[in-house]
């Protein structure tokens, strides 16, 4: 059978033998699953039920929960069937934004769990009259119960719908989180995200019956078109949050996954952690551990270990990252990367230590993976985000002399592109171009083609168009790169490059607290707070020693001059999420941020 539409993933499984924990989440008993079959039924029951509740083909149906849990896989299959629009929103954002998109999504119904998300959409539901009812998954909340929907009087409706939607039918709108304005309802339709799902699933190691761990959010499209290859695919999946994830207990080790996916920050918080129980090591040990982090610094994939090198590479993966495997449940493959740039250094050390780190390259609004590292022919490359996909025709367009030699926006076409931005015609015609007949999406995004293994082409992403900083010289400068480099450093949790309109570039860097504590232990420096180490001079010197290390990687133009700590931590959970630092999906706000910092900003170029 081919699909032709996303729900056709989960009757293909049932057909060729169905998994008995499917999906499983997490509650206070402990973990709890659902069958293929009981998945069906109750996604089948649940859109009998939104029927009675006058729901129909083109109505949107809004979900967001606090984690992921089964029952998001049930309520967007019952979406589905009615050939409804399934809006699925983060927990994290703020009221003014919940009712930007409610409203202009005219969503009938939303889904949501206990807590956070339930207060905020109650507080606005007056002001929005497409919202006629807040269903909650817990049953313990404010509000009427998903399992009170569920009956057997439309399933007969359910069926006549379910067989009336085409594949080039809207299936969902996702609004993209933004570092500045309002969000955009981004329009997939069951193409879209088919073809994805179609053209990933022979690149990921994972077989019929096995384990996956799922924790981004599935609002994203990153985690949910991976949700659909693991139907496809037919594994146990278990939804969890990133609370409980590490540890002796945590839900790596009692699920231990095969693979999963992630954002680069969470594997920078893992590493982090190992370093600093490294620096805690001390004789013989201690230099077993650095060594083995000093093997990693040079890898590559397919590289060959000869003389010396393949005896420390034995020792180490006995002594070091055979400790880092157990930690990450013992049976973990690979690990999806995307959603920001992952620095080349965690990408080795990761992938040394057995566990092959895949970077990944997309957009909410292709579906979203346009390119990838790939596990099983060879076709990787540390420091790239992969060869671009079979579905896929990437294109630079280096017109814009601004950047360098074969370096422009990245520009792309395939089944896997969105068909617009809901009721905005206007945003949507400015991001399409027409190039000898095809119709292309402007990325944003800076990037060029670099050669690779197996003679093919590997995209590099230099920097966001929209995110160039020109000095007060007229000298264009991209941040992300600078960036990236300096937060390889361990010491080192967030960091942005500034110098708009200013004679030279600088930087504000907040230190990775748990690290830097550790630093001082060894360095014999005592402390009250961060903020009281930040003043240290010989904390302020060990930062210049990093600075002065990265520089010379850029030219003179783009190299640090000045910088300032910053004891503080920029996230996306502010109450108001409009004075958050970073998005849902971890990038910088860098207009909020330069607010808040401002007076820091013009210390730094007071002399200048």
């Amino acid at each position: 059978m081919n699909p032709t539409r996303l729900f056709d993933y989960i009757n293909i499984q049932f057909d060729e033998g169905p998994i008995a924990h499917f999906i499983g989440g997490k509650s206070d008993d402990g973990w709890y699953h659902y069958s293929t079959h009981e998945v069906i039924l109750l996604s089948r029951q649940l859109a009998s039920g939104l029927i009675q509740l006058g729901i129909g083909a083109g109505d949107k149906i809004g979900i967001v929960v606090n984690k992921n849990r089964p029952e998001w896989v049930i309520t967007d299959l019952a979406i589905q069937y009615l050939n409804a629009i399934s809006v699925p929103m983060y927990p994290t954002i703020s009221v003014r934004e919940y009712e930007y998109i409610l409203h202009e999504a005219d969503v009938k119904v939303c889904f949501t769990d206990a807590g956070d998300p339930l207060q905020k959409l109650q507080s606005i539901q007056g002001k929005v009259p497409s919202l006629t009812q807040i269903i909650c998954f817990d049953p313990s909340s404010n509000g009427p119960y998903w399992k009170d929907l569920l009956n057997n009087d439309h399933l007969v409706e359910v069926q006549q719908h379910s067989e009336n939607v085409s594949i080039d039918d809207v299936v969902t709108i996702i609004y993209t989180s933004g570092t500045t304005g309002d969000p955009k309802g981004v329009m997939l339709t069951h193409r879209n995200i088919l073809s994805e799902v179609e053209s990933c699933t022979e690149l990921i190691p994972i077989k019929r019956g096995e384990r996956i761990l799922s924790f981004l959010p599935l609002c994203h499209i990153f985690e949910r078109a991976v949700l659909y290859v693991y139907t496809k695919v037919g594994t146990e999946i278990y939804f969890t949050g990133t609370d409980n994830l590490g540890g002796d207990s945590g839900d790596l080790i009692q699920v231990k996954p095969v693979f999963f996916t992630t954002v680069p920050r969470l594997l920078e918080k893992v590493y982090e952690k190992i370093y600093n129980k490294g620096l805690a090591l001390s004789g013989i040990k201690k230099t077993l551990f650095f060594s083995a982090l000093e093997l990693a610094n040079d890898f590559e994939y397919g590289k060959s270990y000869v003389g010396i090198d393949k005896y420390k590479k034995i020792i180490a993966d006995k002594l070091v990252f055979s400790k880092w495997r157990a930690a990450l449940g013992g049976h973990v493959r690979a690990i999806a990367v995307g959603a920001a740039a992952c620095p080349p250094k965690i990408a080795r050390v990761f992938s040394a230590a057995g566990v092959v780190i895949m970077e990944g390259y997309g957009l909410t609004e292709t579906s979203p993976v346009v390119t990838l590292n790939h596990y099983y022919d060879g076709s990787s490359k540390i420091g790239t985000v992969g060869v671009p996909l079979k579905i896929c025709d990437i294109i630079i367009d280096d017109s814009d002399k601004t950047y360098g030699k074969d370096e422009g926006e990245i520009l792309v076409n395939g089944p896997n592109v969105m068909i617009g931005y809901y009721k905005k015609q206007e945003q949507t015609d400015a991001v399409f171009t027409m190039i000898d007949g095809k119709k292309y999406f402007r990325t944003g995004d800076i990037g060029t083609f670099i050669d690779g293994p197996n003679q093919r082409k590997y995209l590099k992403i230099t920097d966001r168009k929209k995110e160039l900083i020109k000095t007060s010289g007229g000298k264009y400068v991209a941040p992300a790169p600078i960036e990236a480099a300096l937060k390889e450093n361990f010491l080192i949790e967030q960091v942005m490059v500034i110098g708009e309109q200013r004679k030279f570039v600088s930087a504000l860097i907040i230190p990775a607290q748990e690290a830097l504590m550790t630093w001082c232990q060894a360095h014999d420096i005592s402390w009250t707070s961060l903020a009281d180490m930040i003043e240290n001079p010989r904390i302020i010197a060990a930062f210049q020693k990093i600075v002065d290390k990265t520089n010379p990687h850029f030219n003179h133009i783009e190299q640090i001059k000045k910088f300032k700590l910053l004891a503080t931590s920029w996230d996306m959970t502010k109450a108001d999420h409009s004075e958050s630092e970073l998005t849902p999906t971890l990038k910088l706000k860098r207009r909020v941020i330069l607010q808040k910092h401002r007076q820091d900003i013009e210390h730094l170029y007071a002399d200048s």
